[in-house]
């Protein structure tokens, strides 16, 4: 389940549909969030097209899937929890 965002524009998007984010990448965004929601640890992410891996150099330990071009959702893990669900580009 999703404990906390670390950006309000996709809490936003996520409790109501709507956000500044750019809305061509709602859909692809709300697809990875309702797996993130429903996810028991942060291998369920590695799903095909999700680009899921860790992110090196972050303590607590990151996690991240793709979007579209440089843009990720990130993510920590705690006791089956997602928490500081983000939206950015890291690369």
């Amino acid at each position: 389940m999703i404990k906390s965002f670390a950006n309000k524009e996709l809490r936003a998007l996520w409790e109501t549909g709507k956000s500044r984010i750019d809305a061509r990448l709602h859909k692809r965004i709300l697809v990875r969030l309702d797996a993130l929601d429903a996810a028991g640890k942060p291998e369920d992410m590695n799903i095909p097209g999700f680009n899921y891996h860790q992110l090196t150099g972050h303590t607590p330990m990151r996690f991240t899937v793709h979007v579209n071009g440089p843009w990720c959702v990130t993510f920590e893990f705690e006791d089956g929890d997602a928490h500081v669900v983000d939206f950015e580009q890291y690369h």
